[in-house]
């Protein structure tokens, strides 16, 4: 039975519009399922930590936005027991992006529908203070984290996802967020114990997957079932330059330039001399002067078009 999990207000409330369609096709195909409507912020965590916490099997499906999706995976009981689908309704859809999902939805059905391929994907956990959240695309400190803050409470989002151009949210804050935010030094710390310290930086991204923040290649390499994670730290760079530096993110393109650090790692400590905004993809969190970023020991099987 394929359990749905769905936001009726994604892409402006579009979301329960498409349910219906869904739906429709269900009962067309005679296929077994039930849905939950998620009505308010973390209840998709409740939601799907009840219904897996029986340790059975369940193929759960997110219709939603990348907040949505990371709800879901943070409630996952057992992560070796679920295949999860995706259908993404979000402005931003960087999982969908990293993972090559289809952009038509209906395409992206018949995959859940009827598997032909998964992917055993690797799962971030954020530790901050005594919390844990978990990841599937990233989690940063500073500025992408910033700007994912003010994406969450700008009308402008609502405003370009009616026109189709949600995209260009995150475009926008960014380009502002650039302009006001002030760099600082940071300490990153890997599980070789190898220390790197950074002066004048912008942000640090740790990431499971290539893209974030709508788009934006940051770390190319990155791979979700490669044991690993890519970190990216951009520092002591004039604002100007970093400005130009943006639109080739989108490419990955600008990692060839000097103050684009890439690492990887499989656990990593990152220290800022102030607090600093904090993301897990793209969902915000209070800010923090440091982190701890690790991977979970399961996999999780997700429903994914063959390569």
């Amino acid at each position: 039975m394929y359990t749905f999990i769905a936001n009726p207000n994604a892409r402006s409330g579009r979301g329960i519009l498409l349910w219906k369609q869904i739906e429709q096709i269900l009962k067309d195909r005679k296929i077994t399922y039930q849905v939950l409507f998620t009505k308010y912020q973390h209840h998709a965590t409740r939601l799907v930590h009840d219904l897996t916490s029986d340790g059975e099997h369940h193929t759960i499906v997110v219709l939603g936005g990348d907040g949505t999706l990371n709800e879901v995976i943070d409630g996952i009981a057992f992560l070796d027991k679920v295949t999860l689908g995706y259908l993404p309704l979000g402005s931003g859809n960087d999982f969908a992006r990293g993972v090559g999902l289809p952009t038509d939805i209906q395409e992206t059905l018949d995959e859940i529908l009827a598997p032909s391929h998964y992917t055993y994907m690797n799962i971030g956990v954020l530790d901050y203070e005594d919390k844990h959240r978990r990841f599937a695309v990233s989690t940063g400190l500073g500025f992408d984290a910033a700007v994912c803050h003010q994406v969450m409470v700008t009308p402008l989002k609502a405003f370009l996802n009616r026109l189709k151009l949600g995209k260009l949210t995150y475009l926008g804050v960014a380009l502002h967020k650039l302009l006001t935010l002030k760099p600082v030094t940071m300490t990153i710390t890997t599980e070789d114990g190898i220390t790197k310290t950074y002066h004048k930086v912008y942000f640090t991204a740790v990431m499971n997957l290539g893209y974030e923040g709508g788009g934006f290649r940051f770390c190319p390499a990155a791979d979700c079932s490669d044991d690993r994670l890519d970190i990216i730290t951009v520092s002591d760079l004039p604002r100007l330059k970093v400005l130009c530096l943006l639109p080739t993110a989108f490419k990955g393109w600008h990692t060839r330039f000097r103050g684009i650090n890439i690492d990887t790692c499989t656990e990593v400590t990152v220290t800022s001399d102030r607090a600093l905004p904090v993301h897990t993809d793209g969902e915000p969190v209070f800010l923090q002067k440091g982190i701890h970023v690790h991977l979970e020991d399961q996999k999780l099987r997700i429903i994914t078009p063959c390569k």
